[in-house]
């Protein structure tokens, strides 16, 4: 099957998926011990609510507003970068979450992504929250409210400081979209 113009990647692998045309990429790296690996290959169960051959979009539990879904790569990683995560399993994620919040049916919603425990992540399995913010009901889900937390100021010669050492960093990993 040829996607469309009109069809994203995604949508092209979720059809196949549900067609069980095809098989869950070769190279994916799961762990035995993880219940989001066990949820990817129905050892536990899930509310699935999206596929495709890279991710897997399913109903939180217990969720912290109605339509809260969880979007995982099959690919377990403890964090984005511990260890980095194949290009290809998070390019497939941002369509994803995109279709979730239309799904989900609300105007506002919050899409949270957290990496280590000090960042609130309960899972060793990196995955993404869309979580609605239903109209009226700015206290349901995550609370984040402008001027409830300190900003952190800088001046612009730390701001400078901050993105050289950021860019030679990712110099040192070959990300290609580095500026000089």
């Amino acid at each position: 099957m040829v996607p469309s113009s009109r069809q994203s990647r995604a949508d092209f692998e979720a059809m196949d998926v549900d067609a069980g045309m095809i098989p869950s990429p070769h190279h994916t790296t799961l762990h035995p011990n993880c219940i989001f690996c066990k949820i990817i290959t129905g050892e536990a169960p899930s509310f699935k609510v999206y596929e495709t051959n890279y991710s897997l979009a399913f109903l939180a539990k217990p969720p912290v507003s109605h339509g809260h879904t969880l979007i995982i790569p099959k690919y377990h990683s403890r964090t984005l970068t511990d260890p980095r995560i194949p290009d290809e399993f998070l390019a497939d994620i941002g369509p994803i979450m995109q279709k979730i919040a239309v799904m989900n049916g609300e105007y506002s919603y919050d899409i949270i992504q957290n990496n280590g425990r000090t960042a609130e992540q309960s899972v060793d399995h990196v995955h993404f929250h869309v979580m609605t913010k239903p109209e009226g009901q700015a206290t349901q889900g995550p609370v984040l409210l402008l001027g409830t937390s300190p900003w952190y100021l800088r001046t612009d010669e730390e701001y400078a400081r901050d993105a050289a050492r950021m860019k030679e960093i990712g110099r040192n990993h070959g990300f290609p979209g580095v500026p000089a």
